[in-house]
């Protein structure tokens, strides 16, 4: 049915939440070899053997308002009392945004469509390898982690507005357009206002340890940030130079 192949040589990751499974499975030595896997990667597991009892695992679990008692659920289709497409759609229909990764023996792509459709992330059909069912679950813990990030806050100087998550830079009421490079200049400035940077600190931050060229080139995306910022670009209020160190912030 599958195979237990060696997953030590894979990184395993660290024990928090973000690892929180559970396995949804009917047939014993399958749900005992998805645990001992799980387990050994350092996964906190819990374990089902029929669709009523995953549910009672969802709902007769405490947790805060707007958590939830599992980070993902390995969910497999043919279960008996209440069977996996229909717990997939009741989890979904009741807006439970968990990660679902299907197991199932039916590999058709019909088989798949409807598995997807109903509200599952991923589907693995059986026969499989452990190896792969890890990799694909740390794929998807790892984009749920992604999508919970929050947005990065707004930078704001003076009249000064830098939306990180935009990329969208205004001065009072006016946008202003920027290159890639005067962006993150910027960015890096507002994130730490009145720190003074060195050419070479600057060159290494914005382009990058293995940039090849002269710190000239720091002056000159300087004015032409000074040129769309300032309102005497001659007489700058925002990027000062301080002699002998660099530019700071104000």
């Amino acid at each position: 049915m599958f195979s237990l192949e060696a997953t030590t040589n894979l990184p395993r990751p660290e024990l928090s939440q973000g690892n929180r499974v559970l396995v949804v499975e009917d047939e014993d030595l399958i749900r005992e070899m998805l645990v001992l896997a799980l387990e050994e990667e350092g996964y906190e597991v819990t374990i089902a053997a029929d669709g009523q009892s995953a549910l009672n695992c969802f709902y007769g679990t405490e947790v805060m308002p707007g958590e939830f008692p599992f980070d993902l659920i390995v969910l497999d289709l043919m279960l008996p009392q209440v069977n996996g497409l229909d717990l997939c759609r009741l989890l979904r229909h009741q807006g439970n945004p968990v990660p679902i990764l299907i197991l199932s023996a039916k590999g058709s792509e019909t088989d798949r469509v409807l598995g997807l459709e109903v509200g599952a992330d991923d589907y693995l059909t059986k026969p499989f390898s452990m190896r792969e069912l890890i990799a694909r679950c740390r794929a998807l813990l790892r984009r749920q982690r992604l999508n919970g990030l929050p947005e990065p806050p707004l930078l704001k100087f003076g009249e000064i507005t830098l939306s990180p998550q935009e990329c969208r830079v205004t001065v009072g009421d006016r946008q202003v357009n920027l290159s890639p490079k005067e962006f993150r200049l910027l960015e890096l400035f507002m994130s730490y206002p009145r720190r003074v940077w060195s050419r070479d600190q600057l060159l290494d931050r914005v382009w990058g340890a293995d940039f090849v060229g002269d710190s000239k080139t720091v002056d000159v995306h300087i004015r032409w940030l000074r040129e769309k910022l300032e309102r005497d670009p001659s007489q700058p209020e925002y990027i000062i130079t301080v002699r002998g160190f660099g530019y700071r912030l104000g």
